[in-house]
């Protein structure tokens, strides 16, 4: 089996288009890769400073939390403290209760001490 010179020269010819059709997309896709490589890494920068942002707003959340916490210590304690103004304020009504009672006693002490009022007498 012979190949003319010109079947050769075509196959010759198609082998070297395809290896330069090849080399070019392979440059092609190479060039584009290193772009997306590069915009990824941009990508990746990027997320790193929101996470860098989102772990300056985890700290300000645990600040609020550990001031939250605290005012909530303080409300206990004040409501410690209401608690304790209850008891002496129930102890003052019984006390104020028991004085009226005894102020009441005095009165009709008083008032039987003087008697009756006087009625139609001159002066």
């Amino acid at each position: 089996m012979t190949l003319s010179a010109d079947t050769i020269g075509m196959i010759i010819a198609l082998f070297a288009f395809m290896v330069s059709l090849g080399g070019g997309m392979g440059a092609a896709f190479s060039h584009l890769s290193k772009r997306l490589d590069a915009r990824f890494d941009h990508v990746d920068g990027r997320f790193d400073q929101v996470d860098a942002r989102f772990a300056q707003v985890d700290a300000r959340f645990d600040q609020v939390d550990a001031r939250l916490d605290r005012m909530d210590a303080r409300m206990d304690r004040m409501d410690l403290r209401f608690d304790r103004m209850d008891g002496r304020m129930d102890r003052l009504e019984q006390g104020q209760a028991a004085l009226e009672h005894e102020l009441i006693e005095v009165k009709v002490a008083i008032a039987r001490w003087e008697g009756p009022p006087r009625r139609l007498q001159h002066l």
